[in-house]
């Protein structure tokens, strides 16, 4: 693994009087950084969007009808809904501010058939510090098939990943809850992101997960309802279609965009560049309305959610503010959408951009 650092001391006024204004809020304000009772109550709305349609289709109410696959594109929304506003915090220790639970809500990605530690590595630590470094975040180093950074090799076919992306973000959480993850495990061994003595523990940790998931997904509707496995395998896959959309669309719409950047090291391995700074220029929020903003966890302020990872996602609106007071004072860029949808949009031109030669 290549060593990358930044420079802490380039413009790093910009970064005092940030962390200072913010601090101030909360202070002036008398508000605690974490969740609060709001968190909780989407907790329960989230999980029951995903557990309550499970609990009506192994009780037999939906039949093997229309309804019984509605149920499952309902647990889609659900899926993603646990990923984005209750995990997401959850394993970014912004929760709350007792970690006891701040793991038991990152567990919920386990539940649903994902693995926390394997996230925190990816999201956490690989693309939170290298957002948008070809080769450093996995985020814009997907599969060969997708070319999501300027630096990346261009093949043939990339000038039609602009048709045929969208299918391959549909597969984002069902490629999760089968074979990604076990792929990725021996990936971070070998990069050094995990020790090797560690490897055996987690790789068994992770198979009980798969089979406590499966175990309620797969065997206690197969058992409890007469439905063949190949009926099953549609539904299944339209739930995780579903979340897959749902989940790709609200992040890369976030960093390949037309106006972020892709800086890359010196020959030092340094970003001439401090960290905040950085992630003003490799990513982008847009304009919603407020009950998309609660359903997707506020990422919406991808901005305010990058600089501040460990602050609950509940406060990203009041904060947007300051962070751009602060960008303008400093004459730093701060993009933002008109709206989920032009997000959407101008994603769809990148990543048409991106599929040509420069």
């Amino acid at each position: 693994m290549k060593a990358i650092k930044f420079d802490k001391n380039h413009s790093k006024d910009f970064v005092t009087d940030l962390r200072k204004e913010v601090e101030e809020y909360f202070k002036k304000n008398n508000l605690s950084r974490y969740g609060n009772i709001n968190m909780a109550v989407k907790t329960i709305v989230m999980l029951g969007l995903f557990f309550g349609p499970h609990a009506i289709i192994v009780s037999g109410i939906a039949g093997t009808s229309w309804l019984f696959w509605s149920m499952w594109l309902i647990m889609g929304v659900g899926l993603a809904g646990i990923g984005m506003s209750v995990m997401h915090d959850g394993n970014h220790g912004s929760y709350s501010k007792n970690k006891l639970i701040n793991k038991l809500m990152g567990l919920t990605l386990n539940v649903v058939g994902g693995s926390a530690k394997n996230w925190k590595i990816q999201h956490n630590k690989l693309h939170h510090t290298f957002t948008n470094v070809h080769e450093m975040d996995p985020d814009v180093s997907p599969l060969p098939m997708l070319r999501f950074s300027p630096k990346a090799k261009l093949f043939y076919f990339h000038k039609y990943q602009h048709i045929y992306a969208w299918f391959f973000y549909g597969l984002l959480s069902f490629s999760w809850a089968t074979v990604k993850e076990f792929i990725q495990l021996s990936k971070f061994k070998k990069e050094g992101h995990i020790k090797k003595d560690e490897y055996g523990w987690l790789m068994a940790e992770m198979v009980f997960w798969k089979f406590f998931y499966y175990g309620y997904m797969l065997v206690l509707p197969m058992i409890t309802l007469e439905i063949t496995f190949s009926y099953w395998f549609l539904c299944f896959f339209s739930m995780h279609f579903v979340a897959g959309i749902i989940l790709s669309t609200i992040f890369q719409t976030a960093h390949v965009m037309p106006e972020c950047d892709y800086p890359e090291p010196n020959e030092e391995g340094t970003i001439e560049n401090n960290w905040a700074i950085h992630q003003l220029q490799t990513t982008t929020n847009y304009k919603s309305n407020k009950l998309l903003s609660w359903y997707i966890g506020g990422l919406d302020y991808q901005v305010e959610h990058h600089l501040f990872p460990t602050i609950c996602h509940i406060h990203y609106a009041a904060i947007s503010k300051i962070v751009q007071r602060n960008a303008k004072k400093h004459n730093l860029p701060y993009y933002c959408q008109k709206n989920y949808l032009d997000a959407v949009w101008e994603h769809g031109k990148m990543l048409y951009q991106l599929g040509r030669a420069a």
